[in-house]
């Protein structure tokens, strides 16, 4: 199966894109484009597949940085991302007939996140799109049907490269951090599907010339899923957030649309 999207998506708060920043009251407002691609395939039998997305933002607003005030716009790309995952019990390789009568139990999976330094970056800024590093996220999955209710959860951990261009001439690294993710999805006989979202985020002390800067984080995030399929190949897909704690400073909305078209 091959799947391409793409999604809209507005940010309101304080919202940056590398969370280890010295930077307080900042509110900005971040308008984001992705394109996504998607395809799975056989592998000895089990299911897997690729993920690839590619943002586009433009972000601008007020922050203060190291205690002064100062505006912040960016416009450009952000980083890449390529996850690879494979299924490892339950949800076999099928092909089209078998998958249309296939129904769900129990599914546990692993899966690679890797994160590219492609973003527009400024050696000489603290605010960027991109992160100048690589990042990268094992995780393992898994879903479980009840009935018409769809419960998954993830557990992975980011671990990152070192920003050898921070401020131009200063290293920054970053401890790893634990990433949790949990859905709960209820599907309609027409597929239409409803859920609620939350992620918690711990760890990621960073360090900037082996000087501690910020951290460890403690971040909890809420939202809530609608998606309504058509015609079999198209999907439109309406998604809210929010941060319910932090001990970071970050504490922003997100509101998002999404368009997939899956074809074989």
């Amino acid at each position: 199966m091959n799947a391409v999207a793409v999604g809209y998506a507005i940010s309101t708060g304080s919202v940056v894109v590398d969370a280890a920043l010295p930077v307080e009251d900042i509110e900005v407002t971040a308008h984001s484009i992705a394109a996504r691609y998607v395809r799975t395939f056989g592998v000895a039998q089990k299911l897997a597949r690729i993920n690839v997305v590619v943002p586009y933002v433009t972000m601008e607003g007020q922050a203060k940085v190291i205690g002064q005030d100062t505006s912040t716009t960016r416009t450009g790309f952000g980083d890449a991302r390529v996850q690879v995952g494979i299924n490892l019990i339950g949800s076999p390789a099928l092909d089209r007939k078998e998958f249309n009568k296939y129904s769900q139990k129990t599914i546990v999976g692993i899966s690679l996140i890797t994160s590219m330094p492609t973003g527009l970056y400024y050696k000489d800024k603290r605010v960027n799109l991109g992160n100048n590093r690589w990042g990268f996220k094992p995780e393992i999955g898994a879903s479980k049907k009840f009935k018409r209710i769809y419960a998954d959860g993830y557990v992975g951990m980011w671990f990152y490269a070192k920003n050898k261009d921070y401020l131009v001439s200063k290293v920054k690294k970053q401890e790893p951090l634990l990433s949790t993710q949990l859905h709960l999805s209820y599907y309609f006989k027409n597929q239409m599907m409803v859920g609620l979202n939350g992620n918690w985020f711990s760890g990621g002390k960073t360090f900037i010339n082996d000087v501690a800067l910020i951290g460890p984080f403690e971040h909890m995030r809420a939202g809530a899923t609608w998606a309504v399929p058509l015609s079999g190949k198209h999907l439109f897909k309406l998604q809210f957030h929010t941060s319910v704690y932090t001990n970071t400073g970050l504490n922003f909305d997100s509101l998002a649309f999404g368009y997939q078209y899956v074809f074989f």
